[in-house]
């Protein structure tokens, strides 16, 4: 049910276009990624992120290209790693690991022929290609592959330099917003803004796995709020697709979680991570979702047919002389709906007369009934 997006679109100037061709600039609170209208009004996007689940391995960050693609998944993410750029040598090691995020980094990171070789195969395979550059290096690989938009993870979200110079770019931004609170988005946001490049904001919560009653649904509301018209999206970290199906109801339009071809795999980020038949589920979940919010409560068109038998009209239960009263002895309220006076004109009725004599178990018409009381 995902759709399709198989054109990269460049910024060129001022200029937006896909296959060279000119298309429309992005409605107010939207924004477009390689051609994808990304807004309120447009189905959620899906981003698998891959991450560094494939563990250095580019045979592994293929076959998850593929595993992606061979559900309907419209767009993957990696992660952008320049280690000597990003931080020093360090012991620390995060809460779902074991070992220092130094060595993850320095076994994990791609080169740049790499992330530029996995770029052009998940294009080719129909698919949008974005990563997280997590130093000024790496967005500059990211710049020098011209991807079309840049994902900016939490733990950058109050990287204000980092932040300013991926918003000199031009190009649309991502960003999560996890370990962040509002005032500290709202630093990154009018840099964001002064940059004039479209953004989304997403809620994340960084704790590896989330538990559901971390999750907080309730930020979205928060963050559509305090910076109106930005389109927002749920970034998780839970064990199951629920989260993100809650978070389209409630405006959400990227959903983001990690992603991996097999869940044998080891690596630090696997345990948090959703399969192909996880992410089929949550493609075809948040799209039925999408597709059922909104609208408002009237009768539609397309329910007479069920009115026509559901509903009940007004019917005879006794033979009714000319002049005889209505009354509950003599009329009551049945299946199916086809008579001209239907259940809720009921009590219109009663105490009404006869007009012409009528028999048992028929439904009743207007031209039966005298309009005076007695």
């Amino acid at each position: 049910m995902a759709v399709k997006t198989p054109h990269i679109l460049k910024q060129v100037g001022d200029e937006q276009r896909v296959n060279n061709i000119a298309v429309d600039k992005p409605d107010a609170g939207e924004l477009i990624i390689a051609g994808r209208r990304i807004g309120l009004e447009q189905p959620p996007l899906v981003i698998a992120e891959i991450g560094i689940n494939h563990e250095g391995d580019l045979d592994k960050a293929i076959a998850m290209i593929d595993a992606a693609a061979g559900v309907g998944c419209e767009c993957v993410k990696f992660q952008s790693h320049v280690i000597e750029d990003e931080m020093i040598p360090n012991n620390v090691i995060p809460g779902n690991a074991r070992e220092s995020i130094w060595e993850i980094m320095r076994r994990c990171a791609f080169s740049e022929s790499q992330e530029r070789e996995l770029k052009q195969y998940t294009e080719k395979r129909g698919m949008i290609f974005l990563s997280t550059p997590f130093s000024r290096a790496a967005a500059e690989r990211l710049k020098r592959l011209e991807v079309a938009a840049y994902k900016i993870g939490s733990g950058e979200c109050n990287n204000y330099p980092l932040v300013k110079h991926i918003a000199s770019f031009g190009k649309p931004v991502i960003l999560s917003t996890g370990m962040n609170d509002l005032d500290s988005i709202a630093k990154s946001v009018a840099l964001l803004r002064d940059a004039q490049v479209p953004f989304a904001l997403m809620h994340c919560t960084s704790i590896y796995p989330t538990p559901y009653q971390k999750v907080r649904l309730g930020a979205l509301a928060e963050l559509t709020a305090a910076f109106p018209g930005v389109v927002v999206g749920l970034s998780d970290h839970s064990l199951s697709n629920y989260p993100c199906y809650g978070a389209v109801a409630l405006g959400a339009r990227i959903l983001e979680r990690h992603f991996t071809a097999d869940k044998t795999w080891p690596g630090p980020d696997i345990e948090i991570s959703m399969d192909p038949q996880e992410l089929k589920e949550l493609l075809e979940g948040s799209q039925a979702i999408f597709a059922a919010a909104g609208g408002s409560k009237t009768i539609l068109a397309e329910e007479q047919p069920t009115i026509d038998f559901a509903y009940a009209s007004v019917v005879t239960i006794k033979e009714i002389q000319p002049g005889e009263v209505f009354s509950s002895e003599n009329l009551w309220v049945k299946r199916p709906g086809t008579g001209e006076i239907k259940a809720v004109d009921y009590e219109k009725i009663i105490r009404k007369k006869a007009r012409v004599a009528i028999p048992p178990h028929v439904q009743l018409k207007w031209d039966w009934v005298l309009s005076e009381s007695p």
